[in-house]
């Protein structure tokens, strides 16, 4: 994985904000690469500790990593029984539109 897209996908996710949410195709295409959300699922893998892993889910509103639950929860984000955000549309950050 090139070092600058890590880069970029971490930047972008760290302007996310407390309480909201965005997901892994919508961080993609922020940085130009709108086919590679599985790209930046691996590079939240090994992310530093202060991007905020937590908030970036998979596009059907669902944690893809169960132990980021706790994390939401304390920002308000409520998650179901199912592992899905409630809500999910209202927390939705898009970074093409919010930046």
């Amino acid at each position: 994985m090139i070092p600058l897209f890590k880069e970029q996908v971490y930047e972008v996710t760290k302007l996310i904000p407390k309480g909201r949410v965005s997901t892994y195709g919508a961080i993609a295409k922020a940085v130009g690469y709108p086919n590679h959300s599985r790209h930046v699922g691996n590079a939240m893998g090994g992310c530093p500790k202060d991007v905020p892993a937590h908030r970036v889910i998979s596009g059907s509103g669902k944690l893809s990593v169960p132990s980021f639950r706790e994390r939401l929860e304390k920002e308000d984000v409520l998650v179901q029984e199912n592992g899905k955000i409630k809500d999910f549309k209202k927390l939705f950050w898009n970074p093409l539109e919010e930046l």
